[in-house]
């Protein structure tokens, strides 16, 4: 069954989390996190593996320098229901 991608927003952080798995009590544990080069991608993003070495979750941080604006504002208003 496939698990619905979830995106959330944190406007004071500035941050965002893409979610590509299950929340861990569905079973994955936190394996590793690496960061790409923040040049190379434009902004400050960290990626999410678990001890399997699949990816769980993208961390995207100034999110705002790198997200678009409507993809943050349909998150804080979603966030808001």
């Amino acid at each position: 069954m496939p698990v619905p991608v979830r995106v959330t927003f944190d406007d004071e952080a500035n941050a965002a989390y893409v979610y590509l798995a299950d929340e861990p009590a569905s079973g994955w544990r936190h394996g590793k996190t690496v960061s790409l080069d923040p040049i190379a991608v434009g902004g400050m993003v960290n990626v999410d593996f678990d001890t399997e070495g699949r990816i769980i979750g993208i961390e995207v941080l100034d999110a705002r320098s790198v997200l678009s604006e409507k993809l943050l504002t349909a998150l804080v208003s979603s966030d808001q229901k």
